[in-house]
């Protein structure tokens, strides 16, 4: 059998006019070869169907088809190590491309599709774990989460990093995000997290958050609950967070919680928002201008709820001393003022007091320091409140002696209060109690 160039200069010099006796000579070729390739011109070669060959993994062909009919979710992996106890001596790739033809079909997924709101119609919330380490505590790993609403429509993202995701934070940044947007949508989406879902009645409707429903109410939206475990309700939320990670998060450095906000805020508004949305195919700004004017406008009245005393956290000695965490104190809580007062004491105390984790060393000597400064800011408040008391009765005393002077010509009063005593007693015996006046003779 000659080859296909040979083949080739046959049939060319026989178009030239060569006999078949020059054709041989030429080529060194015998004559009945040139003879039959002449006759048979240029034509594809035909070759023969190649003879089975038995593969390594044939014997074990009918062991693999039955493990697989009868548990269709067997691994590759699993099944190759079954095989080797059997007495296999191939390769991997044999048994996955075996399997790959053998396997029973997957039952089709349909087709999803997604689901568009119109203008002002709904925005989503959601929250989402953060591992930081500020410029200001290099030691000391943070976890922080990030507050994220989206707007169903023109997907644009209002953000904002806390440190809590406690019922006051979640209002905060709800009015924080209206606020900003300039107007609230109709209906916002949860998943089932307990600040806004408290659980489920006895017909099966959602019990929603006492403090989230007057929100919603002083907002005019109306809240709405995803179904459990079902993360894909909410995907306008769910996918911006692992945008927000690659895009911003990684790779940066943040001096403190303020300093990743105000640099989150500017890659909102310079990277984020002003883009071409990938599934919009609509820059995010620009939607968001068409969405405003359907978004419900804010209350004259801002949203007041008194939930307890918000102090912003700093992540610092200032801050761990105004907590108290180590010893796990908790300041009095009645009035802001005497709050103030023990936070104050509490940073004295706690200076020398270190890391989070680090505790004093004589503990029962430490919560009694506590308990005195805690009284002691409970007085300090009593004495003002006594002092105002005072001042408004001794008015009281000037307007009645003015009264009675005017009546009899002549006025009547003894020296002023100086106690609560003092003041109880005046008013039992109704004298009037002047500044500066001496006492009449009993």
């Amino acid at each position: 059998m000659i080859k296909i160039g040979e083949m080739m200069m046959i049939l060319d010099l026989h178009r030239q006019g060569l006999s078949v006796s020059a054709i041989a000579r030429e080529s060194g070729i015998d004559r009945k070869t040139v003879r039959k390739y002449i006759a048979r011109g240029l034509e594809a070669p035909a070759y023969g169907p190649r003879k089975p060959r038995q593969a390594v993994i044939d014997p074990f062909t009918a062991y693999l088809r039955e493990r697989v009919m009868r548990y269709p979710g067997l691994t590759g992996s699993r099944l190759f190590r079954e095989l080797k106890d059997l007495g296999y001596g191939g390769g991997y790739t044999a048994v996955t491309d075996f399997l790959r033809d053998v396997r029973p079909a997957a039952a089709e997924r349909g087709y999803e599709v997604r689901f568009e709101t119109p203008p002002g119609e709904q925005a989503q919330v959601d929250f989402a774990q953060f591992n930081v380490v500020f410029a200001d505590e290099p030691t000391t790993p943070r976890i922080v989460w990030l507050f994220s609403m989206v707007l169903g429509f023109s997907r644009l993202i209002w953000a904002r990093f806390v440190v809590h995701q406690d019922l006051p934070t979640v209002l905060r940044c709800h009015a924080g995000a209206f606020e900003a947007l300039g107007g609230a949508p109709r209906e916002v989406l949860y998943d089932r997290m307990k600040t806004a879902v408290i659980g489920e009645g006895d017909t099966g409707d959602i019990v929603y958050n006492r403090a989230l429903v007057d929100l919603a109410r002083h907002f005019g939206f109306h809240p709405k609950a995803c179904r459990p475990y079902r993360a894909k309700t909410k995907g306008k939320v769910e996918r911006p967070f692992r945008y927000i990670r690659e895009d911003f998060f990684l790779a940066r450095s943040f001096r403190n919680l303020e300093d990743l906000n105000a640099q989150l805020r500017h890659w909102l508004d310079t990277v984020a928002n002003p883009r071409v949305h990938a599934t919009t195919r609509r820059v995010v700004n620009e939607a968001f201008a068409e969405e405003r004017a359907a978004l419900r406008p804010l209350p004259l009245a801002p949203f007041r709820s008194v939930l307890k005393l918000d102090v912003e956290p700093d992540h610092g000695p200032a801050a761990r001393a105004e907590r108290c965490p180590a010893m796990g104190c908790v300041g009095n809580k009645r009035t802001a003022a005497a709050s103030a007062l023990a936070r104050t004491s509490a940073r004295g105390r706690h200076a020398q007091a270190g890391r989070k984790n680090d505790r004093p060393p004589d503990l029962p000597q430490h919560r009694a320091a506590c308990h005195f400064a805690r009284q002691a800011a409970r007085a300090r408040q009593d004495g003002a409140a006594d002092r105002i008391s005072r001042r408004r009765h001794r008015s009281r005393c000037l307007r009645t002696e003015g009264a009675r002077s005017a009546d009899t010509g002549q006025g009547a009063g003894h020296d002023a209060c100086a106690t609560g005593a003092d003041i109880r007693s005046c008013r039992a015996s109704s004298i009037l109690c002047l500044p500066g006046r001496s006492s009449p003779a009993p």
